[in-house]
């Protein structure tokens, strides 16, 4: 898996893209309120700064350039400020965009947030949402024509906003039929794709329960589990082979016909830098399934580019440099102990839930996964507490670890379950606990309340103690076993050539992995 995480993203790099669908200007007026309008009872903004940049479809067309993959985007667009501005912004970006007829008092679509001191105090929508026809409806057909059979992904970007026609979804459905690309939606009208073929579907928790035209719905932490009973429903409904849900904090979860659901996780911001999250979600998934990645793969792909995009100001893309380097493990070193105290205080004052756990995790495994799932969804942080290599060898005897430190950290920290990893060269995790004062402390299922060493402390702390199930046949020590048994008849047949690196690829692009 870990291969994977790491290799993928390098196999975007000359990717072709291809986005349908309604681009927008967004724009961030900034400043500070010292008073209050003598007209009305609305604060004064003294306007300090102005941010413009691609939204809706050209938002995902600005985030397919920033990864690295060859980009044009068919949408209308105005003949005013706003769509000169936007073309201007999506060219400096590497976006191929087509001159399109201008329908007769077209305005282009924008969005104008303004914020006083970081509060976004309102938004102006501006900009035509009627469906577009005659001339300009023509020649985004045809250009959709020309671009599609040499896409290597065809990503269609739907407000709702009018240049997704019904005569483009038939299009789209025709081409689809023809040439068996990689067709991911994002709709609030899902149900006008079922008969598209579309490989992946992207709604949002709000959009799927409206397909399923629900009722009663929780809007809490049992999201998750209400969708993943109704996820054949969803795929039924949409006909879509893959349905990533997202769920803004709480993260994804993925329904794959014949497969498990896949659950991924994302780390809380403040709602005003969500805006285009769903976007780089989007097109990240899109880009992992051209490369060939398995859908939770491509998922975990996504959220980790997702979660980069949302630690910045406003709406953002992710670059392929910064998703590399996440998954190469570059990242900013601020789990060490010293880090510690900096990082509990900021999530206590944000009221999140912390979730502590710990263990060897030497070679990570299904039941490690599921378990750190299990575990993530207990609260809003997942802590993991990761023996050092002389603590391990003190608790397994010679020959253990499998796996260094830094190698562990990696896996662990590659898991969107996990939020933060800690090493520990204690033998056991009291002094752990007590930096944390974790909320809930997770242990596996061969402990029970009463052989739980830590337990009397945790709840004195003011923690509650939660034993999970271990995944049956599944244990690292058994894997090991297996493993050496093995290792005989290996000896007998021995390779003449060494692979450097294995990569598991479920819609194999020859093209991407020679990029790779």
């Amino acid at each position: 898996m870990i291969s994977v995480t790491q290799q993928l993203p390098r196999a975007f790099r000359g990717l072709r893209a291809l986005v349908v669908g309604d681009a927008m200007l967004d724009s961030y007026i900034r400043g500070a309120s010292h008073r209050i309008c003598q007209e009305a009872p609305v604060p004064i903004v003294d306007v300090q700064q102005r941010f413009d940049m691609p939204g809706g479809a050209g938002n995902c067309a600005a985030n397919l350039a920033a990864m690295e993959a060859k980009t044009a985007l068919l949408t209308v667009l105005g003949d005013d400020w706003e769509g000169r501005e936007l073309r201007r912004l999506l060219k400096a970006a590497g976006v191929e965009i087509g001159r399109t007829p201008i329908p007769p008092m077209r305005r282009t679509l924008a969005k104008v947030r303004i914020l006083s001191d970081e509060q976004m105090v309102v938004r102006f929508d501006q900009g035509s949402t009627a469906v577009i026809g005659g001339e300009a409806e023509q020649s985004l057909l045809w250009r959709l024509d020309a671009l599609y059979p040499n896409a290597d992904a065809v990503i269609v970007s739907d407000y709702g906003y009018g240049v997704v026609t019904p005569a483009v979804v038939e299009r789209l459905a025709a081409l689809q039929a023809q040439y068996g690309k990689i067709l991911v939606v994002d709709s609030k009208r899902l149900g006008n794709y079922r008969g598209v073929a579309m490989t992946a579907c992207k709604p949002n928790y709000r959009e799927a329960v409206q397909l399923l035209g629900a009722t009663g719905a929780p809007n809490n932490g049992q999201r998750c589990n209400w969708l993943i009973e109704r996820g054949a429903s969803i795929l039924q409904l949409t006909g879509a082979r893959i349905a990533a849900v997202t769920l803004d904090g709480e993260g994804a979860v993925v329904f794959q016909d014949g497969h498990e659901p896949y659950r991924t996780f994302a780390r809380a911001v403040p709602s005003h830098r969500a805006a285009g999250a769903g976007d780089t979600f989007l097109c990240v998934i899109a880009l992992a399934l051209a490369a060939g990645a398995s859908a939770p793969m491509a998922a975990e792909c996504a959220s980790a580019a997702a979660a980069l995009a949302v630690s910045k100001e406003y709406t953002a893309t992710c670059t392929l440099e910064e998703l590399i380097r996440r998954g190469d493990g570059q990242r900013e070193p601020d789990e060490r102990w010293e880090n510690l105290p900096r990082i509990i205080q900021e999530h206590r004052e944000n009221n999140r839930r912390i979730v502590l756990t710990n263990g060897c995790f030497d070679i990570l495994h299904r039941g490690h996964v599921a378990y750190l799932e299990e575990a993530r969804r207990l609260g809003d942080v997942l802590i993991v507490g990761v023996n050092t290599d002389a603590s391990i060898r003190r608790l397994k005897g010679k020959g253990r670890p499998i796996n260094q430190l830094s190698d562990r950290i990696e896996v662990l920290s590659a898991l969107s379950s996990v939020d933060h990893v800690v090493a520990m060269d204690d033998d056991t995790p009291h002094r752990l606990i007590q930096a944390v004062r974790p909320d809930v402390f997770v242990k596996g299922g061969d402990y029970t309340r009463d052989t739980l060493p830590e337990a009397e402390l945790v709840e004195r702390l003011g923690g509650a103690i939660k034993i999970l199930p271990f995944v049956d046949r599944q244990s690292t020590t058994g894997i090991i076993q297996r493993i050496r048994r093995c290792q005989p008849a290996q000896a007998k047949q021995r390779p003449k050539h060494r692979t450097s690196h294995v990569i598991s690829m479920e819609n194999s692009t020859p093209r991407a992995l020679r990029q790779a």
